[in-house]
């Protein structure tokens, strides 16, 4: 009966970790930022959420050349390409349509900042930054899923 009893138990977790895991899942894709101005691919690595920029409306400078992470506080990475550039990482889902525990990066500013994403449903999202540890001041960015 002790047997029976744990077997059930074992189940009836893996299942609801299961569908925590499609509801969590439920962020995975590409979306577009409130401006319209850029597409964000969100992944899953491990057990985290990671965003990068895969498109911009307008990926070259004034001189034509592709943008690149001018503003970064490290001198040694302002070379680096802004289309591909990994914005977000580190979010963990929380429940309720929650992630949190993640950082965010601005690269119009080389600022980073602690970050919730809020599902509203399958094709919108709330992604607010704020100053880490001072979460009255930040930034709530509303945006869509990305439809080709």
């Amino acid at each position: 009966m002790k047997k029976i009893m744990i077997i059930s138990f074992l189940l009836m977790a893996s299942h609801a970790m299961m569908a925590q895991t499609a509801e969590a899942d439920k962020l995975l894709g590409v979306w577009t930022v409130e401006d319209g101005s850029a597409r964000v691919k969100i992944e899953k690595i491990g057990s985290k959420y990671f965003g990068k920029t895969i498109w911009m409306k307008e990926p070259n400078d004034e001189n034509g050349k592709p943008k690149v992470d001018v503003n970064n506080p490290d001198p040694n990475l302002r070379n680096q390409p802004r289309i591909g550039l990994r914005i977000m990482k580190d979010f963990e889902y929380e429940g309720k349509g929650i992630f949190k525990g993640g950082n965010i990066y601005d690269p119009k500013k080389g600022k980073t900042y602690c970050g919730k994403i809020t599902m509203k449903d399958d094709d919108h999202l709330d992604l607010r930054g704020s100053i880490c540890n001072f979460g009255m001041l930040g930034r709530t960015s509303s945006w869509t899923r990305y439809k080709e």
